[in-house]
């Protein structure tokens, strides 16, 4: 909600003209009225409206600027007829009213482009340009008129006034990384697959990861969605990636590597969030550590992860992208506090991106971390995955503790029970199929579709079809042992229970409902938390409730100068995609910092703060103009009985006439928006 003069935002039209301002009317939109702590903003103009906060706006000159943005987007993309002339005349027609030299032929001239732009543009930007255009030209005739009448420049025409625009689209404005997705999906439509990856470059570096493990918030936010079925956004994304792989190519940067300028960043910790830090520093001519307590880079991608979803030779060649833009890389290093207080000296800025890799309890009666068979997600997933991709053996004290016979994770004859609903409780009772276990269990508080919604539907189904069974509406009582080794769970059942003032449905135990169990394993996934003893004490950096290092989620400075936060240990456990929006963010923030020793943020970074707010994507848009009933293409997966007792990658990817079909579906739903500060 918030105040404005004038609005049309969605079809919401908000007049406040002659009234005294406090008692101007709001809009129940979330309108930028403050560009950033400096600026207040004078008018916000984009596809579904404007918006005037101030009555002395000139809105000739902002619909002649809004014009200039398309102009200049049109004449690089040229894909039809109606964007590119439809766009050259609406500004070459409102500057000409803004100068004072216009008709009112070319006031009806601009409203007949408008309307045909409207109907005949090939892509939304086109459709939806014209849009705040005709309803300032409807609601502020006079305006333009008077210009006319007079032959007189409009009111600002000849002032200093600040415009910035950014192009968005609602699925760029859902990705925590704002990838350009339009634009590699058009690569792929191309065959220009070395365009593709480019576009995903720019902002997401590790091209082959996202294009596998991402959960596609994308996805949800795709306008296709609205007519029949979303793009397969992710899996588009991973041909660029395979292209350049399979050919044996370079790697394809989207920037040059600037030439050194003498400063040094350390990154703590090697995955997702530290390998993007660490690429985008190093395209800025800095200087870049990563120091990386593992024996191996790729921090939870690596050894969480399992090879059947992320095959480590593609993450590796991402990896090997990072190197390949200058950072250097130190392994088998625990940075300690007393590290981190030399650090503060020796570097010019330090980025901590350690995650989160303390796996938290179920909290449950009896549950001792000395009960053997009682194994945290993170050490069960590092165990298992250590040895498949790296051939890392399990110690035997280790073997001892976990009730193994073998140097690697075999759970012939077992029973393993996990308890999560999210991507790493996924990954466990999978890698535990696939160890041989004998019967694999996911106990999970709440159902079907919220797993789906955690993780996504692939996963879920894919795990059903492979034998894990899950137990939902429950929640684990008590670990039974005998000589501090599991041998059963008490399980208690759960059910719904309507709000009756209409609230969300409360979990409530069925009284008599609980059974046991018996269970060899008992895996925690419920989430996890950070190990942050590398910060000095003395610092008093603060931190969240959640025992995170807190930042303003904006710039991702700490509450001590130059020592940045990024990714879980920022935020807690999140999303690959989310890790690395973050990590572009800070290397963006950091990269000025070391240079000027102030903390800003680019105009680009503030509008996608501001269209992040405002929601870009409507999911009650009737969409009409396209053909609807497209199949979305699925990509073929190994068969059950060829990949459950193996790590063999289940997903083959698309086949190019299935990434052809796919990519011609996408509407390329980009936008214009603009502020007047």
């Amino acid at each position: 909600m918030g105040k404005v003069y004038f609005s049309t935002w969605n079809g919401e039209l908000v007049n406040n003209a002659g009234k005294p301002e406090q008692e101007w009317e709001e809009s129940a939109y979330n309108l930028p009225a403050q560009y950033d702590a400096h600026r207040s903003s004078r008018a916000f103009i984009g596809w579904d409206g404007v918006a005037l906060f101030d009555a002395e706006v000139d809105v000739i000159r902002l619909c002649t600027e809004y014009a200039a943005q398309y102009q200049e987007y049109s004449e690089a993309c040229g894909r039809c007829a109606p964007g590119r002339w439809g766009g050259r005349i609406l500004y070459d027609m409102l500057d000409k009213i803004a100068r004072g030299e216009g008709s009112v032929s070319d006031l009806e001239h601009l409203k007949e482009i408008g309307k045909s732009m409207q109907v005949t543009s090939k892509c939304e930007i086109g459709k939806t340009v014209p849009n705040p255009i005709l309803d300032l030209m409807t609601h502020f005739e006079e305006e333009f008129m008077a210009c006319i009448n007079e032959q007189k420049p409009s009111k600002h025409y000849h002032q200093e006034v600040g415009y910035i625009a950014k192009i968005t689209a609602p699925c760029m404005d859902a990705c925590p990384a704002h990838v350009d997705i339009p634009a590699y999906i058009e690569g792929v439509r191309d065959l220009r697959f070395d365009d593709s990856l480019l576009a995903t470059r720019q902002t997401m570096p590790l091209a082959h990861v996202c294009g596998r493990v991402c959960p596609h918030p994308c996805e949800t936010a795709c306008r296709r969605t609205n007519l029949d079925e979303p793009i397969s956004i992710m899996e588009l994304k991973r041909l660029g990636a395979d292209w350049e792989t399979d050919h044996g190519f370079g790697f394809f940067h989207p920037i040059e590597k600037k030439p050194s300028i003498s400063k040094r960043v350390a990154v703590i910790g090697a995955g997702p969030a530290g390998l993007t830090t660490a690429y985008y520093l190093a395209a800025e001519g800095i200087d870049v550590d990563v120091y990386e307590e593992l024996p191996v880079l790729g921090g939870e991608v690596a050894v969480g992860v399992p090879e059947y979803r992320m095959p480590i030779d593609k993450y590796n060649i991402d990896i090997e992208c990072v190197r390949d833009m200058g950072v250097n890389f130190i392994v088998n290093h625990k940075v300690t506090a007393d590290d981190i207080r030399r650090f503060e000296n020796e570097y010019d800025a330090v980025m901590v991106a350690t995650g989160t890799r303390i796996s938290k309890k179920v909290y449950c009666e009896n549950e001792r971390a000395e009960i053997k068979g009682y194994w945290g997600a993170i050490d069960f997933l590092d165990k298992v995955n250590l040895f498949e991709k790296y051939g890392y053996t399990i110690s035997k004290e280790d073997q001892e503790k976990n009730l193994l016979t073998t140097d690697y994770v075999d759970l012939t004859g077992k029973t393993l029970v996990c308890v999560g609903g999210g991507f790493t409780s996924m990954d466990v009772v999978r890698c535990a199929i696939r160890a041989n276990a004998k019967k694999v269990y996911m106990v999970y508080r709440r159902d079907e579709k919220t797993i789906i919604s955690n993780t996504t539907y692939e996963e879920y189904h894919e795990a059903v079809e492979e034998g894990v069974e899950f137990l939902f509406h429950s929640a684990v009582a008590e670990m039974r042992d005998e000589n501090d080794v599991l041998k059963s769970l008490l399980i208690d059942k759960f059910e719904l229970v309507p709000d009756p003032n209409g609230g969300r449905p409360q979990l409530a135990k069925v009284e008599g409902a609980s059974y046991v169990i018996e269970a060899d394993y008992l895996v925690p996934a419920v989430s996890q938390s950070a190990d942050l003893k590398l910060l000095p004490s003395e610092w008093e950096i603060e931190m969240t409730s959640w025992a995170t290092i807190k930042t303003n989620g904006k710039d991702y400075m700490t509450s001590r100068k130059g020592i940045f936060a990024s990714g879980d240990c920022e935020y807690g456990p999140m999303t690959i995609v989310n890790a690395v929006g973050q990590a572009k963010r800070a290397a963006s923030v950091m990269a000025r910092y070391v240079q000027t020793g102030e903390i800003t943020l680019t105009d680009d970074e503030i509008m996608e703060d501001h269209l992040r707010k405002l929601k870009v994507y409507d999911k009650k848009e009737k969409v009409s103009g396209w053909l609807p009933g497209l199949p979305r293409m699925v990509s073929e997966k190994l068969e059950v009985d060829v990949r459950k007792d193996n790590n063999k990658e289940v997903n083959l990817g698309f086949t190019q006439e299935e990434a052809l079909a796919e990519a011609d579906r996408c509407m390329r739903c980009y936008y214009i928006a603009m502020i007047a500060t």
